[in-house]
């Protein structure tokens, strides 16, 4: 019986890369492309501008290549790069901040309708809707698995609002799958 590994060694190409072989670096990025990209999507809403955000995080992970010491997850390494990367353009963008909860009655009333059979797709169109601050929160806990202390220094908001955050980011959700399921299927 033949064992297939689920956590690749990419120990050899990583070193290869560290040393600026520029055939390893592209063949890591070959490999890693594809999930970063929809790392970065997850947060920026433009697939354009989303390809920018990965490409400027890969830059930044050869650059800091060589601080990656090989404890941990290389992918997670990668990951976390990505996320910081999209956290910055979205501050950049003047896109990341919090709002009140008279926002959210607002948002509510332009909600987009989608087909009731949820999609990956479909899913990331009602996270899109989501006001960015909830939304980054949103994604930083419930898709990508971080703390609330963890998204509260990365997003530099205390824990409180990181948990009102995700409350309402829920909420609002709740309340787009419930109106889209009434749109649906015609009933109330």
């Amino acid at each position: 019986m033949k064992l297939i590994s689920l956590h690749k060694n990419y120990d050899r190409l990583i070193a290869k890369a560290k040393k600026g072989n520029r055939k390893a670096q592209h063949e890591l990025f070959q490999l890693f492309s594809p999930k970063m990209m929809s790392v970065c999507r997850k947060y920026v809403k433009h697939n354009d501008l989303a390809e920018e955000v990965m490409l400027t995080g890969f830059l930044k992970v050869f650059t800091h290549l060589p601080s990656y010491e090989g404890s941990g997850s290389f992918e997670g390494w990668i990951r976390r790069i990505m996320v910081n990367e999209s956290i910055s353009e979205l501050r950049k963008q003047k896109k990341l901040f919090f709002q009140d909860e008279s926002v959210i009655e607002n948002s509510l009333g332009h909600a987009t309708d989608f087909p009731s059979e949820l999609e990956v797709e479909d899913i990331q169109k009602l996270i899109d809707t989501l006001p960015e601050g909830y939304k980054a929160v949103f994604v930083l806990y419930a898709i990508e698995g971080y703390k609330h202390s963890e998204i509260a220094e990365l997003l530099q908001i205390s824990e409180g609002t990181s948990k009102s955050q995700l409350s309402k980011a829920r909420k609002m959700l709740q309340n787009l799958v419930e109106r889209q399921n009434t749109t649906s299927y015609g009933t109330k």
